[in-house]
C-alpha cells in the first residue's frame, strides 16, 4: 500500500502542478537546452511573479541560443502557495528535466522549491527571493538580489538618519517569512542606531490575504509613531496604507522591494503618494549600458515600464547564460559550479558578483511615489 501511495503521490505532484507553458519552437531534444522558469503567475503574488516572467522570456527572446542550441523555457505556475511550489518544483526536474531553473518571487516559495532542486542537483537562480534562508545549506540555489540583513538594515538607516525618526512601528505579515525577516533586520538596526529598545513603540501582524487593518492601525496610532515599516505584498501593503490614512494616521510609511509593482499605486491610489521603499533597479536612473539596452527593448516589447524585479529576471537568465557559456555545457553540475565563479557579471539591475554563500553583492535603491509614479530618490551601497 505505501507504494501504490507513494505513486499516487508523485502523479498528483505532477499533474496539480500548473500548465507548462513553452516558450520556443520545438527542437529535437539535442538542439534543445531546458531552462525552467518557476513563478507564482495566479494567486497572491501572481503580478510579482508575472513582471519576473516578462523579463526572463525578454531576455530569451534577445538570446535564444547558447553553445549553438536553443533555449527553451519551461514555465509553471507555483500558483503562490508553498504545497503547489513543491509540486512545481517536482514537475520541472522529474518530468521536464530541466538543466537550471530561474525563481521564484516570494522566498517562502523558492525555500518550499529548493530542497527539490538540491535532491535532483539542478541549479537554481533566485529572482527576487531576498531571504537568507534561500541559499543557506543549499548548495544548488543561488540569487541576483541584494538580502534581508542588507535591506532591513538600510531601511533603518535611512529612517534614523534621513527621515530623523524617533518612534517606530512596525506591521508584519506575519504568514510570510520575507516580511517576518525584514522587519527583524530593521528592528535590530533601528535599534542598534537608536540605542534605546524603547525606540520599536508598536509591532502589529496580520495575514496574507486579510483585507481589514483597522484593529492593527488603531492599537500603533495611539503611540504616535513617526514612521511605520510595513514589509509586505505589495497589495495588503498599499490597503494598509489606504485604511492608516482614512484614520487620519500621517506617519512616514516605509517598505521594501515588493512595493514595487504597479499593483500598488493602482490599490493604494492617491493614499501611497510619498511612501518610501528599497528595491533593486529605478527606471529612471539607468545603471549601465545593460540597463540602457534592457529598458529600450523591455518598452518596446511590452509598451510599458518594467518593475525592477523584471530587470532582475532578465539578470537571471543572463547571469545562467553566462554560466553555461564558460562551463561550456549544459551539464546541470557544470553550470552549478560555473554560477559560483561569477565575478563582476554587467546586469541590468547592476554588477553581480556571486559570494561564497551563492549571494549576490548589490546595491540597494531608495525609491518614493509622486504623482502617481515611481521615483528614484538615491542608491546605498552595502
Amino acid at each position: 500500500m505505501k507504494k501504490i501511495a507513494s505513486a499516487l503521490t508523485l502523479v498528483a505532484a505532477l499533474v496539480s502542478a500548473a500548465a507548462i507553458v513553452s516558450c520556443s519552437t520545438s527542437s529535437s531534444d539535442s538542439d534543445v537546452i531546458k531552462i525552467g522558469v518557476f513563478e507564482p503567475l495566479t494567486g497572491a503574488n501572481g503580478a510579482g511573479g508575472a513582471d519576473e516572467v516578462d523579463g526572463i522570456k525578454l531576455a530569451n527572446k534577445l538570446f535564444p541560443k547558447v553553445l549553438g542550441k536553443t533555449v527553451q523555457l519551461v514555465v509553471v505556475d507555483n500558483k503562490s502557495d508553498k504545497v503547489e511550489a513543491a509540486n512545481a518544483a517536482t514537475v520541472l526536474v522529474q518530468k521536464e528535466k530541466v538543466k537550471a531553473v530561474i525563481g521564484s518571487w516570494g522566498s517562502s516559495l523558492s525555500m518550499s522549491g529548493g530542497p527539490i532542486f538540491a535532491e535532483a542537483k539542478v541549479p537554481a537562480v533566485a529572482v527576487s527571493a531576498t531571504n537568507p534562508n534561500v541559499t543557506k545549506g543549499n548548495e544548488y540555489y543561488f540569487r541576483v538580489c541584494f538580502l534581508d540583513p542588507f535591506q532591513g538594515t538600510v531601511n533603518a538607516a535611512y529612517a534614523f538618519n534621513t527621515l530623523k525618526a524617533k518612534k517606530v512601528a512596525i506591521i508584519r505579515e506575519v504568514s510570510n517569512d520575507y516580511s517576518v525577516g525584514l522587519a527583524k533586520f530593521f528592528v535590530d538596526g533601528f535599534v542598534k542606531l537608536s540605542g534605546d529598545p524603547a525606540s520599536i513603540v508598536a509591532t502589529s501582524d496580520y495575514n496574507t490575504g486579510d483585507q481589514d487593518f483597522s484593529a492593527q492601525l488603531t492599537n500603533i496610532k495611539q503611540f504616535n509613531p513617526d514612521v511605520i515599516f510595513a514589509p509586505g505584498n505589495y497589495t495588503e501593503s498599499a490597503l494598509i496604507i489606504k485604511q492608516a490614512r482614512a484614520l487620519g494616521m500621517t506617519a512616514q510609511f516605509l517598505g521594501g522591494d515588493t512595493w514595487d509593482f504597479n499593483a500598488f499605486l493602482e490599490i493604494g491610489g492617491a493614499a501611497v503618494e510619498g511612501a518610501t521603499f528599497s528595491t533593486f533597479f529605478a527606471n529612471d536612473v539607468p545603471i549601465n549600458k545593460t540597463s540602457e539596452t534592457f529598458l529600450k527593448a523591455f518598452r518596446e516589447e511590452y509598451k510599458k515600464e518594467p518593475a525592477a524585479v523584471a530587470a532582475l529576471g532578465y539578470d537571471a537568465y543572463m547571469v545562467i547564460m553566462d554560466a553555461i557559456t564558460r562551463a561550456n555545457s549544459a551539464d546541470s553540475q557544470k553550470i552549478r559550479d560555473a554560477l559560483t565563479q561569477t565575478k563582476n557579471f554587467e546586469g541590468s539591475a547592476g554588477s553581480i558578483t556571486i559570494n561564497a554563500e551563492r549571494n549576490a553583492d548589490k546595491d540597494a535603491v531608495f525609491k518614493t511615489v509622486k504623482g502617481g509614479k515611481f521615483v528614484f530618490l538615491t542608491t546605498v551601497k552595502p
